[in-house]
C-alpha cells in the first residue's frame, strides 16, 4: 500500500516572509514521488492586493533556472486561506518571492496608489539523497575520512591499502583535498590547472577519477567529497598570463595603484636593507623599530604616499577658475540648499560640503590626485561667493587665494585619514615581521633575504614573456589571496570599498591569486566559464563538494557555480568551510548555497566543559523532546488539513532547525590531540563525536595518533597507517592508535544516524562528559562515559553514579589508550624522512564500569581505571518500549473515532470549563488542576492543558515546571481520566464514554515508562486528543467555518468554550438547558451568566454563523418568555429574579429574531413558535416563578414581537421590583425608574434619566471615598444613536413581514384611537435621522441639522445620543454610531458615514479594541482598575469603565460598518480588495491577542493602546461573535 503524500507547510507572513521560527527552511529529501510544498497565505494578507507568489521550483523533469520564477497569482479570498501546492521532486536550491501593491493609508479622498513592491528573496533548501550500495544514508549518518592526496603514495597500490583501512574503520566517505594539478608551491589547495586531475596519480586523467569513484562505493562502501577551490589559483598558473583580466590588477581595480606602489617600495626597500646598514636578522624588537622607522622614511614617504589622497591645490584651482571664468554654471546645483547658505558659512564648514558633494571620489583612494574637485561644483562655489566673473571688474588674484585656501582647508582630513592609514600600515607591517621573525610561537624565518623577503608580498608579478607582453604592464601585477581577522564575509576585500591591501591588513597566500569574477558573467567571461568547466567537472565525479574558504567566495558567484554543479549531480552534497564571524552571515550563505552542513571542529575546544558545549550544540535534541509533528487545532496546520479533503495526507509543520553541522574529530587545517592537549584526549574526543547527531569526520593522522598538524605545503613524506597495513580491522582493541574503537565507534554513528536516534542527553562534570543518545520512539539508545585528558586537569575523581530511570542497560566495552608520549618518541617518529608515522599506542580493554540493574533503573558506576584517555559504551533500552516500532503511532490511533460522537454541549466540557464552572458543577467538589510552581491554569478541560503545553512543545521546554510535575508522578494522567470518567456516568454527557476510555487506554500504555519520558508521552495523548476534540467541533460548526481561515476556526471555538451546562444558570427556573455565558471567569455562574444584551449581540456571530440554530432558537424563546413591561430582562437568573434595567436589550433581542429569520433555514418559522410567559402579556404584575400565574401563558413569538413594538409606542413606565439596596446597593432612588416613550414627531425612543445607565455603557459610581456612589458613569439618556438604529431595522423589517404577509400587524396604536404603521414609523426615523444625530463637518450646514455650535468638540460624526440630560454627552464621539451603521445603514448618506467611520478610525481606533471615548473630551480616562478606591470622582471603583478603556466587542461593528460604506464607492476588483484588505489590517491585534491567550478568547476590554486591563474578563462572548458577525458579512459582500 502506498504511503500518503506528504504536505510540507509554509504559511506566508503578511509580509510575503516565512512564518517558519529562524525564517530557515530546510526540508528533506524528496522521495522518487516528491512532496508538495503548501504555501498557505491568509486570503486578504497585504501581499494579495494585486498579488502574486513567485517560485523558482522547476515543474518536474526541468532543470532549476535560479533567475526564472513562475508566477502564481493570488485571488484574494476574507474568509479563506490562500493555498498554493508547488511539487518538489529534486534537492537544491529553490526561492520565493511575493509582488503586490502596498495598501495606501485608509482616506474618505482619492489617494495615489503606492508602487506595486517585491518583496526580499527568501529560500528553500532540500537536502539531497544520499545512496550508498542501494541504500539511503541520512546526511547525520556519515562519517567522512580526510586524506591529503599528496601523502596517499602511489595509485592505486598504496591508494587501494588506504582506502581498505578507511573503510575497515566503518567511514563511508571520503573527502579528497584537490586531486588536480598543483602549483609551484605544490599545496593542493594552490591548482595549476583547474581542468587536468594530477597525472602522478591519474595518469589516464578523468578515465582513472571514474574507475577509482566506482572502485570506492563498489568494493569499499566509501562516497566520494572534494574540494572546489573557487576563490584563488596557483600564482603560476599557465592561463593567468592569457587572462590577467581573472585578477585584481591596477588595470582591472585601479583603487590598488597605492597598494601596489607600497608593496613594490616595500620590496625594494626589503632587498637594501644590508647596502643601507640596516639589520637584514632581528634579535630584538628594537632592531625591529628601527628598520620599521627607516621603511616608513624611504617606503612611505619617498613614494608620496600621500599624494594618493589629497587634492592637487594648484592643478583644481586652474580647473574651477576656467570653468567659472567660461561661464559654466549649473542652475540645478545652485539651486541645492547647501549651496544657498555656502556664502554664510564658515570656510570649515564650507570645506565640508565642497568635500561631500563636489568630490566624487571622495571616499577612495585612487592614483595619484585621484581625488580632484569636480570643476563644475568649483564653478557653482565661486559664482555664490562672488557673482557672475566680470573681465576687468574681478579680482582674479584674490578669488584664487581664496580659493587655494578653501581647497587647503578641504584637504585637512585628507592628510588626518592619510595619517591614521600610515599608523595602521606601521602596525600592521610591525607585528607579522615580529611574528614571524622574533616571536617564540612563530615559525623564526631568520634573516632577511632575496629568497625570504622582509614582507610577504601582495602581488604576484606575472613574467614578462610573448604572452604578457601584448597585455597593458598595469595588468600584469595580480593581487595574492588572504585571510583577514574578523573581517566582513560580505565584503570584497579587494573592492573598491575596502583599503586592506593598502592597509596591509591580509594574511597573505603568496602562492594564490585572488580571482576577480565581478558581479555577473559578463564582468570576466574567461573565468566565469572556465570554472564552470572545472566545477562541472567536480560534479560528474564526486557526490559531494567542499567550498574551500567559502566566506571569501562572492556569493553570486558560489550559487552560479552551484547551480551549474547540480545540473551535473542533482543529490550533491555541500559542505563548507565558512568563517563568516556571525551566525547571522552563516544562515545568509547557507540558504542561498544550500549548505548542507558547515564543518565544525571538535579540537577548537580548549577544555573539558567547552567540548561538552560543542557536544551539546551537535548532539540532537534532548531526550524526551516533544513531538514536533503533530497537527496543533487552530493552527493553520490543522486548517490545511481540513480544507485539503484528503484524509490521507501527511501534513507536516516545517520545523526550525540550526544550521547542519559536519562536525569533525580533527580536521586536515587543525593541530592534533598530542600537539593541543594529550595523545590520550584523541579517544574520548572521537567517541564524544561520534555520538553526536550530526554528519561526523576525521582526518588521516587522527586515529593514528600522528603527533602534530601536516604541513600540507611543505610536507613530502608519505601516510603509514596501522589500519591501512593490516589485512582486517578488528572492532576493540589494538595497537597503533584507536583505529579498532573508531570501527565501533563509526558503526554505532551510522547505524543510529539511519535508525534515526535522534534525542541525547549530555552531562558534564568535572573531566567526565557523559552522552546517552536515543530512539525518541523505540528508546533504544547508545551511552557513552568520556573520560577526557586535557593536560593539567587530572584531578583523580571519580564520576558520580549515573542513574538512568526505567531502563535497561548492557556493557558494549570500556576501552582506554595509551600513548608514548614523551619527546624521544616524538623525536623518533619525526625523523622518519620518507613516512608520516603515529606515536606508539595502543588501546587497551579495561573492567572500567559497574552497572547495577533494578526494576526502576540501572545504576552505571565508574571505576577507578576509567582512567583519562578513557571510553566506556552501552546499549540501554526501555523494557515495554522497544519490542512495539508503532507504539507512538498506537497512541494516537483511535483518537478521531473516540471523539467523533460528541456534541458541542460535551466538547464544552471536555476542552474547556474555568473554575467557578467546574465547581459549579460538582457541587464545590472538583476544581481546576494546579500545577506546582506555575500559574493557575485557565481551564479544566484540555485546552487548560494545552495552553501550557502549546510552547512547551513549541521551544522544546523540558525544565518547564509541568514537565517537573509530571516526572514527579502521575495524579495529571490521573485527573484527566478521572474527570472524563466521573463526567460520563452523569446525565448529558453519556458521550464521554468512549473518549474516556480512549484517554484510560492510552494513558494506561506510557504509566510504566520511565518517568524522565512522561512530559513527552503526556504531551503527544494530550496533544491528539485535544486535536481531535478541536477537529470534532470545527466540523460541527459548520462550512462557514470549516473552510474558514485559522482566526476563524479560532473565533468559532469561542462559541463551545461559552456554551454549556451550568447548573445554576439555566435559561429556565426548573429545565436545565445549556447557557450563553458572557464571559469567562467573571461571567461564568448564577446570575452573572446570563446578560440578556450580550446573549443578543453575541447571537449571531456564536450560534447563527456557526449554524447553531438550535442553540440560537432555545436563547431567543427563553428570553422572549420573560418579556415584561415591553423590555427583556438584563440579568436572567435563570427566569427566577430578572432584572427590567436596560433599554438596549430588548432591540438587540429584536436583532437576535431578524437575524434568524435571515439566516436559520426554515427561520420564519420561528415566529410560530409558542412561548411560555413567565409573567402575563400586557400585564407589569410581578410573581414568582412557580406561582400559578407563571408559564400558564403561551402566545407565539410574532405576538411577543407585537408586544415589544407595542409596548414601546405607548410608553413604558415603572419602578424595578424590589427596588432599593437589596436589588442594587450602589444606585440611588431615583435610578431605579425606568421611562422609555417615543416622541412621534421625529419617531425617535428616548428613555432613562441622569440617575440610571440602561444601555451597554451601564457602570455606576460605587466610592464613598470619592463621592460618586449613585452617579453613573455613562448615564446615556435620551435617543441613544445604536437603540435608534436597531429600532428603526425592526421596524423596517415588520413593514417588510407585514408586505410579505407573513406579519399579521401592520403597526401600532399610539394613543388617543391613533395608529401609526410600521412603515410610517419608519419613515419617521429615517427623515429626521441625520438632522438629529449629524454635526456637519461645515458649520455653515449647521442650520439643517439640530446642532449647537457652542458645545461641537469635533465635526463630521455622529452624535452619541440625542437630547440627554447633558447637552456636551450628545456630542460625544464614542463608538456606538457603527452599530447603527450596521443594522440600519440606509439611515446614513453614505459619504457622511465614511467621513465618521475615517474619523473614528483615526480617533478611536486601538490596537484590538474600540475606546470608549474620545481621547480629546476632557472625560477621557482610558484605564480601568475596579479596585482603585482613590478619592478621583471619574475613576474611582471604575467608575470610568466607558469612558476610554477600549471595548472588544465594537471592533466587530465598526469593522462591518466600514466594510459595507468602503465597498459603496468601490468599483472595481482591485478597489473591492483594497477594502478588504483595510479591514484585514484592522483586525492584527484582535489575531494576535487571541494567538496569545491562554483563555483562547477575546477580552472583554483593554486599556489604553491595547493595554492588559487586569479587570478584563480574558474570554468575552461578543468580542469574539461580532468579529465572526464580520466575517459572515464579508462572505457575503464577496
Amino acid at each position: 500500500m502506498a504511503s500518503p503524500p506528504q504536505v510540507y507547510l509554509l504559511p506566508l507572513k503578511d509580509d510575503g516572509s516565512p512564518d517558519v521560527p529562524g525564517g530557515y527552511i530546510y526540508l528533506a529529501p524528496p522521495p522518487k514521488s516528491g512532496y508538495v510544498l503548501r504555501f498557505i497565505i491568509e486570503g486578504t494578507s497585504s501581499i494579495c492586493r494585486q498579488g502574486s507568489l513567485w517560485v523558482n521550483i522547476p515543474e518536474e523533469g526541468k532543470p532549476l533556472e535560479r533567475y526564472s520564477f513562475r508566477e502564481l497569482r493570488l485571488q484574494p479570498n476574507f474568509n479563506e486561506n490562500i493555498q498554493i501546492d508547488i511539487p518538489v521532486t529534486s534537492a537544491g536550491v529553490f526561492a520565493f518571492y511575493t509582488t503586490f501593491s502596498p495598501l495606501p493609508e485608509f482616506s474618505v479622498k482619492e489617494v495615489s496608489a503606492p508602487k506595486p513592491t517585491q518583496t526580499p528573496i527568501h529560500y528553500i533548501d532540500v537536502s539531497p539523497k544520499l545512496t550508498l550500495q542501494g541504500k539511503d544514508l541520512p546526511l547525520n549518518a556519515l562519517s567522512i575520512f580526510s586524506v591529503i592526496s599528496k601523502f596517499m603514495g602511489q595509485n592505486p597500490i598504496d591508494w587501494d591499502r588506504h582506502l581498505r583501512g578507511i573503510a575497515q574503520r566503518n567511514y563511508n566517505m571520503v573527502h579528497f583535498t584537490p586531486l588536480m594539478q598543483r602549483g609551484s608551491s605544490n599545496s593542493p589547495y594552490s591548482i595549476f590547472d583547474q581542468l587536468a586531475f594530477d597525472s602522478e596519480f591519474f595518469p589516464n586523467g578523468e578515465d582513472d577519477v571514474a574507475a577509482l569513484v566506482a572502485k570506492m562505493e563498489k568494493d569499499y562502501g566509501l562516497l566520494t567529497l572534494t574540494d572546489v577551490v573557487w576563490n584563488h589559483t596557483a600564482h603560476n598558473s599557465k592561463w593567468l598570463e592569457e587572462h590577467p583580466e581573472s585578477g585584481y590588477s591596477v588595470k582591472t581595480a585601479p583603487w590598488l595603484e597605492a597598494a601596489f606602489e607600497l608593496d613594490s617600495a616595500l620590496l625594494k626597500f626589503g632587498d637594501s636593507l644590508q647596502d643601507v646598514g640596516l639589520p637584514t636578522e632581528f634579535k630584538t624588537e628594537e632592531e625591529l623599530v628601527t628598520v620599521m622607522n627607516a621603511a616608513r622614511k624611504e617606503a612611505i614617504e619617498g613614494t608620496r604616499l600621500w599624494e594618493f589622497y589629497v587634492l592637487d591645490v594648484k592643478s583644481n584651482v586652474k580647473k574651477i577658475l576656467d570653468e567659472w571664468i567660461n561661464a559654466n554654471i549649473d542652475p540645478a546645483l545652485v539651486e541645492r540648499d547647501e549651496m544657498q547658505q555656502f556664502k554664510g558659512w564658515s570656510l570649515t564648514q564650507q570645506a565640508n560640503v565642497l568635500r561631500e558633494i563636489g568630490i566624487p571620489s571622495v571616499k577612495q583612494v585612487l592614483g595619484r590626485f585621484g581625488r580632484a574637485v569636480d570643476p563644475k561644483f568649483g564653478a557653482v562655489a565661486l559664482n555664490v561667493l562672488y557673482g557672475d566673473y566680470e573681465e576687468g571688474h574681478t579680482n582674479l588674484a584674490e578669488v584664487e587665494a581664496s580659493l587655494s585656501q578653501l581647497l587647503d582647508e578641504a584637504n585637512l582630513p585628507f592628510y588626518n585619514e592619510y595619517d591614521a592609514d600610515v599608523n595602521v600600515i606601521m602596525d600592521q607591517l610591525f607585528n607579522r615581521i615580529k611574528y614571524l621573525r622574533i616571536e617564540d610561537h612563530g615559525p623564526k624565518m631568520g634573516p632577511v633575504t632575496k629568497e625570504n623577503p622582509l614582507i610577504e608580498t601582495y602581488f604576484t608579478r606575472l613574467p614578462l614573456n610573448d604572452v604578457t607582453k601584448k597585455h597593458d604592464s598595469k595588468a600584469l601585477a595580480l593581487v595574492n589571496n588572504g585571510w583577514i581577522w574578523n573581517a566582513d564575509a560580505m565584503k570584497d576585500n579587494a573592492g573598491p570599498d575596502s583599503r586592506a591591501y593598502l592597509r596591509r591588513e591580509v594574511i597573505v597566500w603568496g602562492d594564490c591569486v585572488k580571482l576577480r569574477y565581478g558581479s555577473s558573467p559578463e564582468d570576466s567571461p574567461f573565468l566565469w566559464d572556465f570554472m564552470t568547466q572545472y566545477t562541472r567537472l567536480m560534479a560528474k565525479y564526486f557526490g559531494g563538494f567542499r567550498i574551500d574558504n567559502c566566506h571569501s567566495t562572492p556569493l553570486v558567484v558560489a550559487e552560479y557555480l552551484l547551480d551549474e554543479a547540480r545540473k551535473v549531480r542533482p543529490d550533491l552534497t555541500v559542505f563548507a568551510e565558512l568563517f563568516t564571524g556571525s551566525e547571522e552571515a552563516d544562515y545568509v550563505f547557507v540558504k542561498r548555497l544550500g549548505i548542507n552542513a558547515l564543518i565544525r571542529e571538535a579540537m577548537q575546544a580548549w577544555s573539558t566543559e567547552e567540548l561538552s558545549r560543542l557536544v551539546h550544540r551537535h548532539g540532537g535534541q534532548p531526550i524526551g523532546s516533544f513531538e514536533m509533528d503533530l497537527p496543533s487545532a487552530g493552527s493553520s496546520h490543522a486548517i490545511a488539513s481540513a480544507r485539503s479533503g484528503k484524509a490521507d495526507e501527511n501534513i507536516t509543520h516545517i520545523r526550525p532547525c540550526p544550521v547542519p553541522a559536519l562536525f569533525m574529530d580533527c580536521t586536515h587545517d587543525n593541530e592534533l590531540p598530542a600537539q593541543k592537549r594529550d595523545a590520550r584526549d584523541t579517544l574520548p574526543n572521537a567517541a564524544l563525536v561520534a555520538m553526536c547527531a550530526s554528519a561526523t569526520g576525521s582526518v588521516m593522522g587522527y586515529d593514528e595518533i600522528y603527533p602534530n598538524l601536516i604541513d600540507l605545503v611543505h610536507e613530502t613524506r608519505q601516510y603509514v597507517s596501522h589500519s591501512s597495513d593490516s589485512e582486517s580491522v578488528v572492532g576493540g582493541s589494538g595497537e597503533g592508535g584507536i583505529g579498532g574503537v573508531k570501527k565501533l565507534l563509526n558503526e554505532l554513528h551510522t547505524m543510529m544516524g539511519v535508525e534515526g536516534y535522534d534525542e541525547t542527553h549530555i552531562h558534564h562534570d568535572g573531566e567526565f562528559i557523559t552522552v546517552h543518545r536515543v530512539h525518541p520512539k523505540t528508546r533504544k539508545g547508545i551511552f557513552l562515559v568520556a573520560h577526557t585528558a586535557f593536560p593539567g586537569n587530572e584531578s583523580g575523581a571519580i564520576l558520580a553514579p549515573t542513574h538512568i530511570a526505567g531502563t535497561s542497560a548492557k556493557h558494549v566495552g570500556s576501552w582506554k589508550l595509551e600513548v608514548d608520549a614523551n619527546d624521544e618518541a616524538k623525536a623518533k617518529v619525526l625523523a622518519d624522512e620518507k613516512y608520516l608515522k603515529g606515536l606508539p599506542s595502543h588501546t587497551r580493554d579495561i573492567e572500567g564500569t559497574k552497572i547495577e540493574q533494578n526494576d526502576k533503573e540501572v545504576k552505571i558506576s565508574v571505576l577507578e581505571s576509567l582512567v583519562p584517555g578513557s571510553i566506556a559504551l552501552f546499549e540501554t533500552w526501555v523494557p515495554g518500549a522497544d519490542h512495539a516500532d508503532g507504539f507512538e503511532n498506537n497512541l494516537a490511533n483511535g483518537a478521531d473515532d473516540a471523539f467523533s460522537e460528541l456534541s458541542l454541549i460535551d466538547l464544552n466540557f471536555v476542552l474547556y470549563r474555568c473554575e467557578a464552572e467546574e465547581r459549579d458543577s460538582s457541587d464545590g467538589q472538583d476544581g481546576i488542576y494546579s500545577i506546582p510552581k506555575h500559574n493557575a491554569m485557565v481551564y479544566a478541560g484540555l485546552q487548560g492543558w494545552w495552553s501550557v503545553l502549546e510552547d512547551i512543545i513549541k521551544y522544546n521546554r523540558l525544565g518547564h515546571p509541568l514537565c517537573d510535575h509530571l516526572r514527579d508522578g502521575q495524579w495529571a494522567l490521573d485527573y484527566i481520566i478521572g474527570r472524563m470518567e466521573k463526567a460520563a456516568s452523569k446525565e448529558g454527557y453519556v458521550a464521554l464514554k468512549k473518549p474516556a476510555a480512549w484517554l484510560r487506554e492510552k494513558f494506561d500504555a506510557v504509566r510504566n515508562l520511565p518517568n524522565f519520558l512522561f512530559p513527552r508521552y503526556f504531551a503527544i495523548i494530550v496533544q491528539v486528543a485535544y486535536n481531535a476534540a478541536w477537529k470534532r467541533g470545527i466540523h460541527l460548526l459548520g462550512n462557514n467555518v470549516r473552510h474558514g481561515q485559522e482566526f476563524i476556526h479560532q473565533l468559532a471555538m469561542v462559541s463551545v468554550q461559552q456554551t454549556g451546562y451550568v447548573k445554576s444558570a439555566s435559561l429556565w427556573p426548573t429545565k436545565m438547558v445549556p447557557s450563553l455565558a458572557a464571559g469567562l471567569p467573571h461571567f461564568a455562574v448564577d446570575w452573572t451568566r446570563c446578560w440578556g444584551r450580550d446573549i443578543f449581540i453575541s447571537i449571531r456571530g456564536l450560534f447563527l454563523c456557526t449554524q447553531r440554530f438550535d442553540d440560537a432558537k432555545e436563547h431567543i424563546i427563553a428570553f422572549a418568555s420573560v418579556l415584561k413591561h415591553g423590555m427583556i430582562p438584563n440579568l436572567l437568573s435563570s427566569g427566577k429574579l430578572p432584572r427590567y434595567n436596560s433599554r438596549d436589550s430588548v432591540w438587540f433581542f429584536m436583532q437576535s429574531i431578524q437575524d434568524f429569520i435571515e439566516m436559520a433555514p426554515s427561520g420564519i418559522d420561528i415566529l410560530q413558535e409558542k412561548v411560555p410567559r413567565r409573567f402575563l402579556p400586557y400585564d407589569d404584575t410581578w410573581f414568582p416563578f412557580d406561582d400559578s400565574r407563571a408559564y400558564s401563558q403561551s402566545p407565539t413569538l410574532l405576538e411577543c414581537v407585537q408586544e415589544v413594538f407595542q409596548r414601546h409606542a405607548s410608553g413604558i413606565s415603572f419602578r424595578e421590583y424590589n427596588a432599593g439596596p437589596d436589588l442594587d446597593r450602589q444606585m440611588k432612588s431615583e435610578g431605579f425608574q425606568i421611562d422609555v416613550k417615543v416622541d412621534w414627531e421625529t419617531g425617535l425612543i428616548f428613555g432613562g434619566n441622569q440617575d440610571n445607565c440602561g444601555t451597554w455603557q451601564d457602570k455606576m459610581g460605587e466610592s464613598t471615598k470619592a463621592g460618586n456612589k449613585g452617579f453613573p458613569g455613562t448615564p446615556r439618556d435620551g435617543a441613544a444613536i445604536e437603540i435608534t438604529g436597531l429600532a428603526y431595522s425592526a421596524l423596517a423589517w415588520a413593514a417588510r413581514l407585514y408586505e410579505s404577509k407573513a406579519y399579521p400587524h401592520k403597526g401600532v396604536d399610539i394613543g388617543d384611537g391613533k395608529k401609526i404603521t410600521f412603515a410610517e414609523w419608519a419613515s419617521k426615523i429615517k427623515d429626521n435621522f441625520e438632522r438629529c444625530y449629524f454635526v456637519p463637518l461645515d458649520p455653515s450646514e449647521d442650520s439643517q441639522h439640530d446642532v449647537d455650535a457652542k458645545i461641537v468638540n469635533r465635526r463630521g460624526i455622529y452624535k452619541d445620543l440625542y437630547r440627554s440630560g447633558k447637552p456636551y454627552e450628545d456630542y460625544q464621539l464614542r463608538a456606538n454610531f457603527p452599530i447603527a451603521m450596521s443594522v440600519a445603514p440606509e439611515l446614513f448618506t453614505p459619504a457622511k458615514a465614511l467621513v465618521a467611520l475615517s474619523i473614528a478610525d483615526s480617533a478611536i481606533v486601538g490596537p484590538v479594541g474600540m475606546a470608549t471615548l474620545d481621547p480629546s473630551d476632557l472625560n477621557y480616562r482610558p484605564f480601568y482598575i475596579n479596585s482603585d478606591d482613590s478619592d478621583d470622582f471619574a475613576t474611582a471603583k471604575g467608575r470610568n469603565y466607558h469612558q476610554g478603556p477600549e471595548w472588544v466587542w465594537q471592533r466587530g461593528y465598526f469593522l462591518r460598518a466600514l466594510l459595507h460604506f468602503d465597498l459603496l464607492r468601490r468599483k472595481t476588483p482591485e478597489e473591492r480588495t483594497e477594502c478588504f484588505q483595510q479591514v484585514t489590517r484592522r483586525l492584527d491585534g484582535c489575531k494576535k491577542a487571541l494567538r496569545e491567550s491562554p483563555w483562547k478568547g477575546l477580552a472583554e476590554l483593554t486599556n489604553k493602546d491595547g493595554g492588559y486591563c487586569d479587570d478584563s474578563a480574558p474570554t468575552q462572548s461578543w468580542s469574539a461573535g461580532c468579529l465572526l458577525d464580520l466575517y459572515y458579512d464579508a462572505s457575503k459582500h464577496s
